[in-house]
């Protein structure tokens, strides 16, 4: 039985605020798809504040931006994305394209094509969120996709350098400093200026997640990657101390990222929400983390371990972090989240910036039915088929007509009858010619 120390804000109430970021979103592309161009300037002037004569920028521009970022940033930028090119060409090693006999003469195939235009959203409307490049372009570029369109807002009028250094040193292929849902939008249906891609990946603001939403099915997208998502779980040897920062290093994100304990210490519950109070005023983001914990942090104390991993199941969020004393039993225990990060020495920070997993992760219980952003999403997965033996064709034609009569389809069971009559000179009696 789970004790709730402290309560997020009713559902209805953020139920209400979405409802109004799909006005504002469908108003959005509605406006992108008829005016284009001037529209998508319309609202980035309206929005960034940003009406450069073109936004994307050209190689020179590149090159002058990159010599702006000092050489630690960019060694640093290097590294990291070492890490997420090394995961990503593992999870492609994971994939295997075959080809099988399953009867004589007859072989079935599978093979994996990268998308041939992947667009990659960068968020920065706040903070520069190089990492996103990392994890959007590079794993798109591992994957194989011939072109990849970066966007990335301005932040307060000004060019983020850091963040135009690491897309282009991930391998973007266009960058262009344009944010939200007019980002969004230009790249799935295209304007004068911008070609449409394939598939749109990449986290953002609850605008940018229904603009994603939106737009599926016109384009790919990677995932439904909304408002940041933390849940800590701990037992009686956590630290709050710790538990605290890590809450609080995700609430960071935003005003509207739920940041959730849930643990079964009464004890590490109350001193968990005694130094969130305590570090919250320091922190230089209280003002985005400090709405995110009253609005949107919980607290929930259980009795046993095996409430605790249930009850963590049912929230479904996108990063867990287990600071138990087995953390890995949470492997066994779990199966509805976007990362777990066991124990006190993996923080989900590490999961964001450096330590080589994608951090594209998925929000809002999209955890229960489908991982995040990972090489296999800039692909699809292909079949082929192939009959050269009579015999087979004469049976699979025979089998064709039989099970496609049952469904009452005439045209199907015509079709494997023509096999048949081909390789073993069966008859056609519907045939009148």
């Amino acid at each position: 039985m789970a004790t709730i120390l402290k309560h997020a804000v009713p559902k209805s109430e953020v139920t209400a605020s979405l409802a109004q970021v799909r006005e504002t979103v469908t108003g959005v592309i509605a406006d992108i798809r008829a005016r284009g161009d001037e529209a998508v300037r319309a609202y980035s002037e309206k929005f960034d504040k940003w009406s450069p004569d073109s936004f994307r920028l050209t190689d020179e521009e590149v090159e002058k931006i990159i010599a702006s970022v000092p050489q630690q940033v960019i060694d640093d930028i290097r590294f990291v994305q070492d890490q997420v090119r090394t995961f990503a060409r593992h999870q492609l090693d994971s994939l295997r394209e075959f080809e099988v006999e399953t009867l004589p003469g007859v072989r079935l195939g599978q093979k994996h094509i990268p998308v041939q235009a992947a667009g990659a959203y960068i968020p920065g409307g706040r903070y520069p969120l190089t990492a996103s490049a990392h994890m959007t372009i590079v794993t798109a570029k591992v994957a194989g996709v011939p072109r990849v369109v970066a966007c990335t807002p301005p932040i307060h009028g000004e060019i983020p350098a850091a963040t135009v250094a690491a897309m282009h040193l991930a391998g973007a292929d266009e960058i262009w400093l344009l944010g939200g849902v007019q980002a969004v939008a230009a790249m799935s249906v295209g304007t004068d200026t911008m070609r449409p891609v394939n598939l749109i990946a990449g986290p953002g603001n609850a605008y940018v997640a229904e603009a994603k939403r939106q737009l599926f099915g016109e384009i790919g997208i990677d995932l439904f990657a909304g408002p940041t998502e933390i849940l800590v779980l701990a037992d009686d040897q956590a630290d709050p101390f710790v538990c605290a920062v890590d809450l609080l290093s995700q609430a960071e994100h935003g005003p509207d990222s739920p940041a959730v304990l849930i643990t079964t210490s009464r004890e590490v519950a109350e001193k968990t929400i005694a130094e969130v109070e305590r570090l919250l005023p320091g922190m230089p983001t209280r003002d985005f983390a400090g709405p995110a914990w009253r609005d949107h942090g919980q607290v929930h104390v259980v009795d046993t371990l095996d409430e605790l991993y249930a009850l963590a199941d049912e929230f479904a969020f996108e990063h867990v972090e287990v600071l138990t004393a087995e953390p890995r039993l949470a492997l066994e225990r779990m199966t509805q989240y976007g990362a777990l990060f066991l124990g006190e020495g993996t923080c989900v920070s590490f999961g964001d910036k450096v330590i080589g997993t994608n951090h594209v992760l998925p929000t809002r219980g999209a955890a229960r039915y489908t991982g995040g952003l990972w090489v296999g999403k800039y692909l699809k997965t292909v079949t082929y088929q192939e009959v050269t033996d009579t015999d087979s064709q004469a049976l699979l034609g025979r089998l064709c007509g039989r099970a496609a009569r049952v469904e009452l389809f005439e045209g199907h069971a015509r079709s494997g009858d023509v096999r048949a009559a081909k390789a073993a000179g069966d008859e056609l009696p519907w045939n009148t010619a």
